[in-house]
């Protein structure tokens, strides 16, 4: 078997040297090409080193924050007044809504032109204060 090694650095005429002794004997030499002539190992190429240091920073930012419990109180209570006034506010409407009359003849055309539920054919001429014609031009919109 027939091996010769090379290293970085190392003259030509020694290396051939080698190979020549390594023809008249069973001299076993390694042969070792390294890309990189300048002697020093390659390093490989740092992947997304900088991105986890920053995930790091936000999440230790995150931990660090925390919520009083007095402004967790005060935003759950400004959600619960809105939510009663806007129930509020439609229960009126519905109310303002039931008052309005309508003729049965109205709420039966409006059903056969549109082809719509009772209750929907009820509905839009409610809003439209039993107007026939502003009841279809909404619908068809």
């Amino acid at each position: 078997m027939f091996m010769l090694t090379l290293y970085h650095g190392e003259p030509k005429q020694l290396a051939l040297k080698e190979a020549n002794m390594a023809a008249e004997g069973d001299v076993d030499l390694d042969l070792e090409a390294e890309e990189n002539c300048t002697g020093k190992p390659t390093e490989k190429p740092r992947k997304h080193d900088s991105g986890a240091a920053d995930l790091e920073r936000v999440t230790d930012y995150a931990e660090e924050k925390e919520i009083s419990s007095s402004n967790l109180e005060t935003a759950m209570s400004v959600i619960g007044d809105r939510r009663s006034r806007e129930q509020k506010a439609k229960q009126e409407r519905e109310k303002e809504l039931a008052k309005v009359t309508i003729k049965k003849e109205d709420v039966e055309l409006i059903m056969g032109e549109m082809e719509i539920s009772r209750a929907v054919a009820e509905r839009s001429l409610r809003e439209h204060m039993g107007n026939v014609v502003e009841a279809l031009i909404a619908l068809t919109n």
